[in-house]
């Protein structure tokens, strides 16, 4: 054989060695990814399978469990798991999704820790003794922590569990709040590392009416209003997320928003506003701030109040601020995530409080204007 015979069946030997070794490569990463799938399904049946079983087969104890009127079925085992008596609320989700099972029956139950999944899911479908309400709980748009605990304190005639001491408590409780934090980490994630907060959980309890049951605990009472924040949320954390803002963010501007603007669309402008100024690094200036960091209403300020010492003061700090100042409606959120007019760069605004109106300016001179027209029957709030 010729020299150059014999380089090109050494080439063909080498290429047959290079698509046998590439072959075997191929098999080797198809058989650890066939391991790493077996793997993670054997442990994704191993946590379904123990999630269906009792939380405790000896448990004697009874669970007195109270599902109100219209609660989902996310709301139900979120209650259900903090009882203690299923392992999972995800698991109880799905499986109850899978089989389409959704008609739960409001009421009072008497469960164990010794019931599997399916045998409280079926106690709850055939439905518990009739739930003895103290009453319905009315948490406003605009409400704050301690507006709502005025609220809660009502219902204290009806069931000592629920008192403004115990709720206010309960806000100021770090180890309850980390316990939501882990149970609603999309929600409450970012909330969770703001600094400089007076109440971490301010702005997260949703305005809605809430049916409280006789034997309710402020914890049931709180979760129950978190879960249906979370429940709202879920339609926005991915428009928060592209957007680039954190929930704690979305939440602030809400907050104030909610109680800036009247209608819908002056709460979208008013973002917008507010939305400039941070880009501009100019203090967003909101009376509602100030109002916050003095714990006080006032329907005019002072250069006094506006020079308060607090993180909260919006007039002497830029940026957000350390977080929420009230409970926002889904409206005053979705105006954040859908601002009008943010190409016209106004920067500021002046409403008038007697009619609702709000006239809009991109330079101090404009705005000036602005409020001079409001000026004569002393009705205005500069922004």
């Amino acid at each position: 054989m010729d020299r150059r015979s014999r380089h090109v069946e050494d080439k063909r030997r080498l290429r047959a060695d290079e698509k046998k070794a590439s072959h075997k490569i191929v098999a080797w990463v198809l058989g650890i990814l066939f391991a790493v799938l077996v793997i993670v399904g054997l442990m994704g049946y191993r946590y379904v399978h123990s999630a269906l079983q009792p939380v405790n087969p000896n448990g004697k104890t009874s669970v007195n469990v109270t599902v109100p009127a219209g609660s989902s079925t996310k709301q139900i085992a979120a209650k259900l798991e903090a009882k203690h008596v299923i392992k999972s609320a995800m698991v109880f989700n799905y499986y109850a999704k899978f089989h389409n099972i959704a008609d739960f029956q409001a009421g009072s139950y008497q469960l164990t820790q010794r019931d599997s999944m399916n045998q409280v899911i079926q106690k709850l479908r055939a439905g518990g003794t009739a739930a003895t309400e103290a009453g319905q709980l009315l948490v406003e748009e605009g409400a704050t922590i301690e507006q709502i605990a005025t609220s809660v304190n009502k219902l204290g005639k009806s069931n000592q569990n629920l008192t403004s001491k115990k709720f206010m408590a309960l806000m100021k409780n770090q180890t309850f709040f980390n316990k939501m934090a882990k149970k609603y980490p999309q929600l409450l994630s970012s909330a969770a590392s703001a600094q400089g907060v007076r109440y971490r959980l301010e702005g997260y309890l949703f305005p809605a009416t809430y049916s409280v049951s006789a034997g309710e605990t402020v914890e049931d009472l709180v979760e129950a209003m978190l879960a249906k924040t979370d429940s709202v949320m879920q339609s926005y954390y991915k428009s928060i997320k592209k957007q680039g803002y954190t929930v704690q963010e979305v939440m602030t501007l809400a907050s104030l928003v909610e109680r800036e603007g009247v209608t819908q669309e002056d709460r979208r402008t008013i973002a917008g506003v507010f939305l400039n100024r941070i880009d501009a690094d100019m203090p967003l200036q909101s009376d509602i701030s100030v109002m916050y960091a003095l714990n006080t209403h006032k329907t005019h300020l002072t250069n006094k109040d506006t020079s308060v010492d607090s993180p909260y003061n919006l007039y002497v700090h830029t940026g957000y601020g350390p977080g929420p100042f009230d409970s926002p409606s889904e409206q005053s959120i979705t105006a954040v995530l859908s601002p009008n007019d943010r190409s016209k760069h106004y920067l500021y605004f002046v409403a008038n409080l007697k009619t609702g109106e709000v006239l809009y300016a991109t330079t101090r001179e404009q705005h000036d204007e602005n409020t001079a027209k409001f000026a004569s029957d002393n009705s205005s709030v500069n922004k």
